[in-house]
This record gives C-alpha cells, sequence and structure tokens, in this order.
C-alpha cells in the first residue's frame, strides 16, 4: 500500500456522513490537514436518520456543540428509549429504555435478586426500577449541568446536515460544490488521486471519505471493494418515508409498531412527526404498504411518501487502500434501533484516532477493519433478535422470522439467557446488559434459571431493597415537569 504522507482529505459526499466525517476532522485535528467536501444540491439524501442513541451526547461533547443551539438548529426532542408494540405477540409493548435497571454489583445484574424476588410475591414490575423507562411512559424528561437521565435525541436529519456544515466550515473545512463525473486512480497501486466534476475541475487528495451512500461511488464502484449480504437474516429490504403534522405533546421516546410484514416508526420532533413503514417486499407490495401507512400514520401529511429500497449487510473492507467507507456506502444495518449515525460517528472518531499521517498501510487498514467489522455484527445481533424471539405466528413473515437460522453468536446469547438467566456485555458490544434484558424480557423470553444472589437475603432486606428503589423511581419522575413543558423552555424553536 501507499505510504506517502497523508495531508490532504477529500471527503465525496455531503448529508449527515459527510458533514459528521467533516466535522470530527476539523474539531480534532483541523490544523493538521485540509479539508474538501465535495457535494452537489442536484443529488437528495436518504435524511430519515431522525433517531439517535445516547452515544451521540457523547459525540457532541467532544465537538464543543452547545445542546440548546443544536436542538433548535436541528427542531430536537429527547429521546429516553424506544416503545415497542406487537413485537412479542399482538398486543405487547414494552420499553427498551437508555437506563439502568436497578442497582446490580459485582456478583451480577439486578434482575437476579428481582427474579427471587418474584417467586416470593415480592417486589412489582421489572419496569418499576428504571428511571428512565418510568419517566418515558409518564412522558416526563429532566436533565441539567448538573446530571439527569441517561437520553439522545430525535431530530431533522437534513438540518443537522446543516448544522455540521456551518460547524465544520467555521473550523476551515471548503466545501467545492459538483457533481462527481469520473475518480482517477493510481495505474500502479490503484489508490485513488482525485475525483473529476462535471464542471471539469479536478480535487486531488491523499485521503479519500466515501459518504456517496448505497451507491458507494468511491468504495464500491471504483475499487470494486465487495458486499456482505445479510438479507437472509434481516429480510426487510424497503422502507417508506413520510412527515406528519404533530397531533399531541412529543413524547420522549421512538414508537416501533410491528405489523404483518415488518414494522412501522413514529419519531416526535418540535414542528412535526416523522413517521416510516419498514417491510420484506417478499410478503408486501408498496402499493400494499402505502396503502397501510395512510392507514396507520396520524396526523396530515406534510409530504409524500417516499420509498427507499435497501439491502441489509456491510461493504466487505471499510477502509479499502485510501478510502474509507462512512454511513450508507459502508453498509447498512435497517433503522430499528438507530443506530445509524452512531456508526458515522464512532468511525470518524475512530479515524480521529487512527490517522494515517504516516501513510494508508495494510496494517493500519486492516485493524481500522477488524474494530469496525466486530462492533457492527453485535449491532447486527442485537436487530436479529427483535425477530427472532417472537410468539407471533399470524403472518407469513413472522412465521419465516420465528424459525429462521441466526448467527452462531445470537444462538449462543438466546440460550445462555433461556437455561441460565446470564446476560452480558462483550468487549465489542455498543448495547448494555440493561438493553440485551429489556428487548429479551419484552418478547416472552423467560429465563429457566438465574443466579441465587437474591437467596442471600430474608424477605425483610429484600422488602427494603425492592421499596427503596421503586420509591426514589416514583418520586423522582413525580418531580420532574412534563417532556413537552422541558423542550419548550430549554430549546423551543422561533416559529416567527
Amino acid at each position: 500500500m501507499n505510504s506517502r504522507q497523508v495531508k490532504k482529505v477529500v471527503i465525496a459526499g455531503g448529508g449527515t456522513a459527510g458533514w459528521i466525517a467533516a466535522a470530527a476532522l476539523s474539531r480534532m485535528l483541523g490544523p493538521l490537514l485540509d479539508i474538501t467536501l465535495v457535494e452537489s444540491d442536484d443529488i437528495g439524501t436518504v435524511g430519515v436518520g431522525e433517531a439517535t442513541i445516547p452515544t451521540h451526547r457523547t459525540f457532541h461533547h467532544l465537538l464543543a456543540i452547545n445542546e440548546p443551539d443544536f436542538m433548535r438548529a436541528t427542531k430536537a426532542t429527547f429521546k429516553l428509549g424506544i416503545q415497542f408494540e406487537n413485537w412479542g405477540q399482538i398486543g405487547d409493548r414494552y420499553i427498551h429504555s437508555f437506563g439502568q435497571v436497578g442497582k446490580p454489583n459485582w456478583m451480577g445484574e439486578f434482575y437476579n435478586i428481582w427474579m427471587f424476588a418474584k417467586e416470593k410475591g415480592l417486589g412489582g414490575s421489572l419496569d418499576d426500577y428504571c428511571l428512565e423507562l418510568k419517566a418515558a411512559e409518564a412522558g416526563k424528561f429532566y436533565t441539567s449541568e448538573k446530571g439527569g437521565l441517561s437520553y439522545a435525541y430525535h431530530l431533522d436529519a437534513s438540518q443537522y446536515a446543516g448544522f455540521l456544515r456551518r460547524h465544520s466550515e467555521s473550523k476551515g473545512v471548503r466545501r467545492v460544490e459538483g457533481l462527481i463525473e469520473t475518480v482517477e486512480q493510481d495505474p500502479e497501486s490503484g489508490f485513488i488521486t482525485a475525483l473529476v466534476l462535471k464542471s471539469g475541475d479536478r480535487i486531488e487528495g491523499d485521503l479519500f471519505i466515501d459518504c456517496t451512500g448505497f451507491r458507494g461511488l468511491l468504495i464500491e464502484q471504483t475499487l470494486k471493494t465487495g458486499y456482505e449480504d445479510w438479507s437472509h437474516w434481516l429480510p426487510t429490504d424497503s422502507a417508506l418515508a413520510v412527515q406528519t403534522r404533530s397531533t399531541g405533546p412529543a413524547l420522549p421516546y421512538t414508537r416501533a409498531i410491528a405489523h404483518h410484514a415488518g414494522w412501522q416508526w413514529r419519531i416526535p420532533l418540535q414542528h412535526r412527526v416523522g413517521n416510516g413503514l419498514v417491510f420484506c417486499s417478499e410478503f408486501m407490495t408498496p402499493d400494499e404498504a402505502h396503502s397501510l401507512l395512510n392507514e396507520k400514520v396520524e396526523g396530515d401529511q406534510l409530504t409524500e411518501p417516499r420509498l427507499i429500497r435497501y439491502k441489509t449487510g456491510r461493504r466487505r473492507k471499510v477502509w479499502n487502500k485510501n478510502c474509507i467507507a462512512l454511513g450508507l456506502s459502508s453498509g447498512f444495518v435497517e433503522p430499528l434501533e438507530s443506530t445509524s449515525i452512531h456508526l458515522i460517528q464512532i468511525n470518524a472518531m475512530r479515524l480521529v484516532q487512527q490517522f494515517p499521517f504516516a501513510g494508508c498501510t495494510e496494517a493500519i487498514a486492516n485493524h481500522f477493519n477488524d474494530q469496525a467489522q466486530r462492533e457492527l455484527e453485535k449491532i447486527r445481533d442485537f436487530i436479529i433478535l427483535h425477530y427472532k424471539v417472537t410468539e407471533r405466528s399470524d403472518s407469513p413473515f413472522w412465521n419465516a422470522q420465528r424459525t429462521a437460522e441466526v448467527p452462531d453468536s445470537l444462538t449462543q446469547r438466546i440460550a445462555l439467557f433461556r437455561d441460565n438467566g446470564i446476560v452480558y456485555r462483550g468487549p465489542d458490544d455498543l448495547f448494555l446488559t440493561d438493553s440485551w434484558l429489556q428487548v429479551m424480557l419484552g418478547q416472552r423470553l423467560k429465563p429457566q434459571g438465574y443466579h441465587h444472589m437474591g437467596h442471600l437475603m430474608n424477605d425483610e432486606q429484600l422488602n427494603m431493597v425492592l421499596d427503596g428503589l421503586r420509591k426514589k423511581v416514583t418520586s423522582t419522575v413525580e418531580r420532574m415537569p412534563s417532556h413537552q413543558d422541558f423542550v419548550d423552555r430549554y430549546c423551543a424553536i422561533d416559529e416567527a
């Protein structure tokens, strides 16, 4: 590979991915680099990644972004988790929250104590011991500089790209408007040397970041990197997206409502609601999806439903030669757990940490690819879990998901929890132990055994622990303002 020093970075494509890359590099390494972003106003972006996870806050902290300013600019609201409806069985409802359930100790997780207490007729619902979950149910929210809840955001993705563009350009990023017509490569190494625009302008670089979406103009069309298809595990391949007027106060959680061939999302922003219908084209046609979406959405439609086609999977290499793919050009694991923006951010920050100042070598590319692959595969397993662990048998789609083969890594996790009540967070896992727990229990996977740490307490001690935790959660939620009231005071947009 090429050991030429890297100074000039060229980002191909804007949107959320391109401007996250520009913002991260310019904030952290700006004085050391010459950063150019090439995008065209004639090319639209997918722009429906409107829900995030708590790591988003860490990214903003590193970029020194003011939270109220960001929320006003992107018309954002707060997110405490996702409410899943009709996933275990039709009529079921549970929340996968961003909070901690109870208080674990070094011996094991809190739910082991709770399970013993339930056998003895003590304690309430496991939900009673999670502050974020109960706040979400109550439509409450609060945070301050002194602390608060564990949360993420609902945001307008198009406005977010614009917000990061302004942030990046203030740090010296140069934006070039234009369509990329050809990609030049070194005839010997195959490294990309320049982007040639339709205008005739030629943008040279040492490192290229592909943010051109599903088409993967650099990583795939030019470098022929290849794609690992995961649709046999995650068969949804289409989504219809539409925006509607709000019909009530914004809730502090996303809704994921399963239907007979997929699921529907509802994401409340300050000025509207983002809606989408995810489906598998083997079991539903676009016309059927359009009809179901029109039937299910609430509020006047502000846009025409837009069809998005995708194939779940990953690029075989995120880093190939002197090109790094970010966002949809690197792969896609459907939007169920709101991981798309996180994956852009984590790989952008990984690039900051492992920036190839001395040149793009095989060793650094392999290291980067290995880390990115392991994390993505763990996210993939977590999302497959929602489809596999179900009792639904009301449609061919759900029968297929319930009986499908899944990766061995997920089979082991499911068996470990089912047989022994053990749930864990591995070294490459994005999702916390309590995330796995809430989804497994929420979708009716009941463990046959558990750790007997609770047996070390008598009834009085159990009651004292459980009552103390439950009362603390209840009293804290009661003192919180409603989510809508807090948003109105903290970061309301100017309607003028």
